[in-house]
């Protein structure tokens, strides 16, 4: 991972502040934090659709009433997107079938109090960043950057009745005397594959100083860092995901969060050794 080749691969007009990304079948799905729509971005067309998570959607909500969706994952060809659980209205996940095209939404205050309660997380500590699924075992993304810094790994086991959760503290490289903590994750091969980005402040709800972001991977098996390295130092990293693959090299999209109320979104490819 010592060598890397970041690039804007595109421009989309119509997404403002992205947090996250899914490509799958020539087709880009990316949410915004500040939106409730979730939006198809056809690649070859180059043709955006916009798809409706709840019955009045909005872009740019203010930040008191947002859903914060921050966290987007793929199982059995349904999508799934999940709020960052750092506010009460923060609290909902939206699952996208991709082949009927339907809907269906939960609350998952329950699951995060769950949370909280077993890991002896504070409600203004909590803040989910990014989702993986591996059959029935959920893999949540903490991003630490709360006053106590509770950076890590939640999983649970496979009962989805009686869920027991684990969490596996991560320590990751500061950039600029600021810890750079989780902002996204996916699962290639046998690892994880990780965004964390430094943002000067103690803050699970307000913005602070962008310092850069970093791209790491982790054995899922023993939970722990294989290796990391950083990859800017102005951008804000939030959205990861697969592009393409090789024997000898990895392409991921990358979208950041540019913390505006401007409806346009860079997509990144970051090219990297294996």
């Amino acid at each position: 991972m010592e060598k890397f080749q970041l690039s804007v691969l595109f421009k989309i007009i119509g997404i403002g502040s992205a947090s996250g990304l899914l490509y799958h079948n020539n087709l880009l799905y990316i949410i915004s934090d500040n939106s409730t729509f979730l939006y198809e971005y056809n690649i070859p067309n180059e043709k955006l659709n916009k798809i409706p998570l709840v019955d009045y959607p909005q872009e740019n909500i203010s930040k008191k009433d947002k859903p914060d969706f921050e966290s987007i994952s793929f199982l059995e060809n349904k999508l799934y997107i999940l709020g960052s659980g750092s506010t009460e209205s923060r609290n909902k996940v939206v699952r996208y079938n991709l082949t009927s095209k339907k809907l269906s939404q939960k609350d998952f205050s329950i699951i995060f109090q769950d949370i909280k309660t077993q890991l002896e997380i504070k409600d203004e500590e909590l803040n989910i960043e990014g989702l993986i699924q591996q059959n029935n075992i959920m893999y949540l993304f903490q991003r630490g950057n709360g006053i106590n810094s509770k950076n890590g790994i939640i999983y649970s086991n496979e009962d989805i009745v009686n869920r027991v959760f684990k969490f596996v503290p991560f320590d990751l490289p500061k950039i600029k005397n600021v810890s750079s903590t989780f902002t996204d994750a996916i699962f290639v091969e046998d690892k994880i594959y990780f965004l964390a980005s430094a943002e000067d402040t103690t803050s699970t709800y307000d913005d602070g100083e962008v310092m850069g972001s970093i791209i790491g991977t982790i054995d899922l098996k023993t939970m722990k860092l294989i290796n990391s390295i950083q990859i800017s130092n102005k951008h804000k990293f939030e959205g990861l995901t697969l592009y393409k693959k090789t024997a000898t090299q990895i392409e991921l999209l990358l979208c950041e969060d540019n913390d505006s109320e401007v409806l346009e979104t860079n997509i990144y490819k970051l090219v990297i050794d294996k």
